[in-house]
Order: C-alpha cells, then sequence, then structure tokens
C-alpha cells in the first residue's frame, strides 16, 4: 500500500490547467520532495490532495482511503503545514493545537496529552500562552508543524515549512524532521531551498508547467558529480528529463 497515490490528476481553474494528468507515489516512511518553480501546480496539488480543492479527474488515495470517497477518514491520515500563516494571530500556540485537536475529534480527555506532547516536540512549551503574533518567524513555523502534527497523522505535507526563518532556525526544524521521519513518519516536502531538498530527501519529483518532468532517487539526479540545483535548472529551463 502506498501512503500517497495520485493518478492522472487534473485540475483546473475555468480554462487554465494548473494541473495537468500527473500521476506519482510516496511509499510509506519516505522523505519526499515536491519541486518546481512558483505557479508549476505544487500546491494545487497539495490542496487537492487534503480536500481544500476539488478537483475534475483522477484519483487520490493516501494509505489506501479514497480522499473523495471517504474524505474524512482520509483527512485523518495527514497533517498539512502550509506555506502561509493560516492561524488566528492573536490565539496562543496552545489554544491554536488545542482547537485543531478538537476538530480531529481528539477527546478532550486525551487532547491535553497530544497538545502537550506535541509542544514538547517542537520546544514549544515555554512559548505557549504567547500570543502567535508575538513569535518570531522560526517559533511560528514551529507552531505550524506542531498544529499539523497534534493528531499524529501517517502523512505529514509540508509546504515551503522553511521558508523566512534564518540559518540557525532552519538547521532546528531540519532536525525536528529528520527526527520524525527517522520515527517512521512519511513526509512530504515542497521547498525552494535546494540544499535542504538534497539533504531531507531520498527521492524526488519535479513537477513544470502542471505536469511531471522528472522522478526518481536523489542519486539520479546528482550523477556525475553534479549538484541537484544544476540538474533542477536543466530540466525547468531546458525541458530536459532524466
Amino acid at each position: 500500500m502506498k501512503a500517497l497515490e495520485i493518478e492522472k490528476l487534473r485540475k483546473s481553474y475555468g480554462s487554465t490547467d494548473a494541473v495537468k494528468d500527473i500521476s506519482f507515489s510516496v511509499e510509506p516512511g519516505e522523505f519526499f520532495g515536491f519541486l518546481g518553480p512558483n505557479g508549476a501546480g505544487k500546491t494545487t496539488t497539495i490542496k487537492c490532495t487534503t480536500g481544500i480543492a476539488s478537483f475534475q479527474w483522477g484519483v487520490i488515495k493516501v494509505f489506501g482511503i479514497d480522499v473523495v470517497v471517504d474524505y474524512r477518514e482520509a483527512r485523518k491520515k495527514i497533517g498539512l503545514a502550509p506555506q502561509d500563516f493560516n492561524v488566528d494571530i492573536f490565539a496562543t500556540p496552545y489554544d491554536i493545537l488545542w482547537y485543531v485537536g478538537g476538530y480531529y475529534g481528539i477527546r478532550s480527555a486525551s487532547r491535553k496529552k497530544s497538545v502537550d506532547d506535541a509542544l514538547e516536540r517542537f520546544e514549544l512549551g515555554a512559548h505557549s500562552k504567547k500570543q502567535f503574533q508575538a513569535l518570531s518567524g522560526g517559533l511560528k513555523r514551529r507552531v505550524m508543524l506542531a498544529r499539523a502534527m497534534v493528531h499524529n497523522p501517517d502523512l505529514l505535507i509540508l509546504d515551503e515549512p522553511t521558508a523566512g526563518v534564518d540559518v540557525e532556525m532552519r538547521h532546528d526544524l531540519w532536525r525536528y524532521l529528520q527526527d520524525l521521519n527517522k520515527a517512521g513518519k512519511t513526509i512530504l516536502l515542497t521547498s525552494h531551498y535546494l540544499e535542504e531538498v538534497d539533504l531531507l530527501c531520498k527521492r524526488i519529483a519535479i513537477i513544470n508547467g502542471g505536469k511531471i518532468a522528472a522522478i526518481g532517487d536523489k542519486s539520479e539526479f546528482t550523477s556525475g558529480g553534479r549538484k541537484l540545483e544544476q540538474a533542477y535548472l536543466e530540466i525547468i529551463k531546458e525541458g530536459k528529463l532524466l
């Protein structure tokens, strides 16, 4: 069973095809990189997978569960950390996590432990009662990760999770993600920081113009001494395929 299976997904906005019959899969326990320039279709694919956007054609399954046919069960399998800070900026991290725990049906008796565990995992205990707007960019990113993890999903989807944070905090976030993956969590990562994709991901897909331009093990992109950035630019700018 695949952690994520996308078959012939097509998503249109009016007469514009944002995603054009793409197919790929992610294995359980995999750290998978999903790359592409702005407007290539990455976020659209994520929105279709998580139920934020509907789609016209294709099938998406999360651990064998169809995201349309059985949306509620599929959504429980997914934790999403979006690029945007789509939270109440006046709420505290504790309240943000508490609300999300309730959204996923975690009963009050066990929700406190789930929230406390998430705060501890991302070292947010000292900041749990501060307003979100008062936190640094790096701490806000930690809150987004904690929110994505509070219901202990099987698949973690991260859309630019280190955008706008300093180098030290980025390395801290990498450590959190590596620990999660080593513990068996399946992670799909989108990022414009190719050095973090090179560090974290074992397999990579590149989407361009709504189509999968390349997919394979990281070693296939970096063969012959090439850097991942070089291979990426060749595929995006020159239309080369692996």
